[in-house]
């Protein structure tokens, strides 16, 4: 026998139909808490609880004084720790996909070598792939692995896992590095994002480490517009 669905809940899914369906856009006020529990003869908590959840999950925001919005709901990640980008895009609601543009083995230039503590001119395995949220590109990833930690990595199927599930399987993650700053791209990389090459973008470097051994180096290239990220830190009690 199934269990009853939560009052809240027919709350939330009133909501989303609309915020989906067009009805409430972007920046549109929902309506406030005493006026769902009235519509829906629940209690102003059980009201609450549906939009708190909401605000959770990044379709809402409260705005002190003034009640509480549909925000734009752009592709997030955590910034102080690597999540799969196929797992977060599908947890968000929506269809994940990508493009491989390039898998290969080269030589390390200078750039590359200094960022994995390789000697220069030693093979590095290469990757760069374009992740789309409903087809639409949300990252560009260019990628470089240390073969001795990954020795297979080109043989993998990244359209089947990604990069990331690769890495974690074979070296799982004990320290990430991330540097992140605002950039303006080339055609080439605007081209494969389908965004203007006026368009702002945010770039994150990361270097990931398994243990003591540096295993990857990765630019990460996300559209101004369809893309943030957030860090969060609890302090300890």
């Amino acid at each position: 026998m199934t269990s009853p669905t939560p009052r809240y809940k027919a709350i939330e899914d009133f909501l989303l139909e609309r915020i989906h369906g067009g009805a409430y856009p972007v920046n549109h006020q929902i309506p406030p808490e005493e006026q769902l529990a009235r519509d829906f003869g629940v209690s102003r908590m059980t009201a609450n609880k549906a939009i708190q959840n909401l605000v959770q999950k990044g379709y809402l925001v409260r705005q002190a004084g003034l009640g509480t919005f549909v925000t734009d709901r752009k592709a997030e990640s955590p910034l102080h720790e690597v999540m799969n980008i196929a797992s977060e895009v599908r947890g968000r609601g929506h269809a994940y996909s990508n493009e491989v543009v390039r898998c290969e083995a080269i030589a390390a230039d200078d750039e590359v070598a200094l960022r994995l503590g390789l000697r220069l001119g030693g093979e590095v395995f290469h990757s760069i792939l374009v992740h789309l949220q409903d087809g639409l590109p949300i990252q560009l990833e260019d990628r470089f692995v240390n073969p001795r930690w990954v020795p297979h990595y080109l043989q993998s199927d990244f359209t089947q896992v990604t990069p990331n599930e690769v890495l974690v399987a074979s070296c799982p993650i004990s320290d990430v590095e991330h540097v992140v700053e605002a950039v303006l791209v080339d055609a080439r990389t605007a081209e494969l994002l389908q965004i203007d090459p006026a368009m702002p973008c945010l770039s994150v470097i990361r270097r990931t480490w398994s243990d003591d051994h540096l295993i990857s180096y990765a630019r990460l290239i996300h559209p101004g517009d369809r893309y943030k990220l957030r860090s969060l830190h609890k302090r300890r009690a």
